[in-house]
């Protein structure tokens, strides 16, 4: 199974995670973790059936700003100590020789990744009532966490946060795009025009979703995934993003297709909302301008995930979950053209 799965070269990796990885000894086992929609993930079992989990960049088509293996070793290592759950980090290698591209190992945390509908169901009622607080705990304390105090203040730049991820999404989504999209060009000039003032600069994750973090059986937050987006900048565009995420019954659009917070017993978005003003304390007044800009930055994620996979970048499970994406980027421009127009924007 193992030496079919793209982006794993079994024995060289078999032999650097060997030699490299304390406490695991081969032969590996290499399954890769549906689910991903950018890098690849796998978990790998050892001969006493261990297990850790690797992280490399797709096979293919990538484009040159993107899948920084080393940025989400370097944050995942700097919040280990914080109040910001993360998994251990077990390993790091920049030898593109050893499977293709750099990659990084960590901890295998278990837990559930609550990803639709039928994953959410199998939570305990009570579990669902708690985890969108404790959801919104764990972001309050990211973004309260000074970067220079834990070894990332040169993660990024500390101002113009909005400015550079216009400029990013719009530059890549440009070289990435599968067709012409004139309404994520024009809520591009539009936000450009609008952006509110930066306050302040926190760590920002950048795809602050419930799928991306694994969740306890009593609704606990055990670790945050997926730090790839991870830079300095403005924290309310998390809490957009994640209000873009956290559908509700009732709601034209769902950013996730069969959005598992539609299940009885999650919070409601204002009931997050609240809970991040209580626990901070920010001013959320321009919060809608941070959701369209949530719906316009999901939109050009998508259409370069959909350009990989039209490009064989993506294993098989992963380019299957791409199905349907051409319709939902063009349903996400809509929905940020609506919160943009809402706005006045």
């Amino acid at each position: 199974m193992g030496s079919e799965l793209p982006g794993i070269d079994v024995e060289r990796l078999s032999g650097w995670l060997d030699d490299n990885v304390a406490g695991f000894e081969g032969p590996f086992d290499f399954q890769l973790i549906a689910g991903g929609r950018s890098n690849l993930t796998y978990r790998v079992m050892d001969s006493s059936k261990r297990s850790f989990v690797l992280r490399r960049p797709p096979v293919s088509d990538v484009l040159a700003t993107a899948h920084d293996m080393n940025r989400e070793h370097r944050v995942m290592s700097a919040l280990a100590d914080t109040a910001v759950p993360v998994p251990d980090m077990l390993g790091y290698c920049e030898d593109a020789d050893v499977t293709g591209a750099p990659f990084f190992v960590m901890e295998f945390v278990d837990g559930h990744i609550v990803r639709d509908r039928k994953d959410a169901e199998a939570l305990r009622p009570e579990a669902r009532v708690a985890i969108g607080p404790r959801m919104v705990e764990v972001l309050s304390a990211l973004h309260g966490v000074d970067p220079s105090e834990v070894g990332l203040g040169d993660l990024g730049k500390t101002d113009g946060y909005l400015e550079r991820q216009l400029r990013r999404w719009a530059k890549q989504v440009d070289q990435s795009k599968t067709r012409d999209l004139p309404l994520i060009e024009d809520v591009h000039r539009r936000l450009s025009a609008a952006i509110p003032p930066q306050v302040e600069t926190r760590i920002v994750h950048g795809d602050y979703r419930l799928d991306n973090l694994v969740a306890g059986p009593d609704g606990d937050v055990r670790a945050v995934l997926d730090w790839e987006l991870c830079t300095l900048g403005d924290p309310l565009a998390d809490l957009g993003l994640l209000m873009v995420y956290w559908a509700e019954p009732g709601d034209a659009l769902t950013a996730l297709g069969e959005a598992p917070t539609l299940v009885d017993g999650f919070s409601s978005r204002l009931e997050m909302r609240d809970a991040y003003v209580a626990a901070t304390g920010r001013d959320i007044g321009s919060i809608s301008f941070y959701i369209a800009f949530g719906y316009w930055k999901l939109a050009c994620i998508l259409e370069g995930v959909l350009s990989r996979w039209r490009h064989g970048a993506m294993g098989e499970e992963l380019r299957a979950a791409a199905e349907g994406f051409e319709a939902r980027v063009e349903e996400l421009a809509e929905a940020a053209d609506l919160a943009a127009a809402e706005m006045g924007i």
